[in-house]
């Protein structure tokens, strides 16, 4: 999985806030409490929610999530969460391409 363009730019330009990042990034999945397969359903879930302004990360996270043993189903429940929070908006602008990268994965 190649990282997304913006943190190409952010790395070039801001070196040190990119490390700062992803140093929290990490300490947040060491020190949260959950194991992968939670942190990255849960991330999905509330990216999900966001609607098409979460669908980058959403994809990211499938193959993250596929990669820490979430099934396909898992994926699906993390996102119809979104209904519950935020109505159809994460279903319909995540789902189908959630799907799909958990497929290709």
């Amino acid at each position: 999985m190649s990282m997304p363009k913006f943190f190409e730019i952010m790395q070039n330009e801001t070196p040190g806030v990119t490390k700062g990042f992803f140093d929290m990034a990490g300490a947040i999945q060491k020190e949260g409490g959950l194991d992968e397969k939670t942190f990255q359903l849960i991330y999905i879930a509330i990216k999900a929610a966001g609607g098409s302004d979460g669908l980058g990360s959403v994809i990211a996270h499938t193959a993250m999530a596929k990669a820490a043993g979430a099934t396909r189903e898992e994926i699906r429940g993390a996102i119809l969460v979104s209904l519950m929070t935020d109505g159809l908006t994460g279903v319909a602008s995540c789902l189908e391409a959630a799907l799909d990268a958990y497929d290709k994965a």
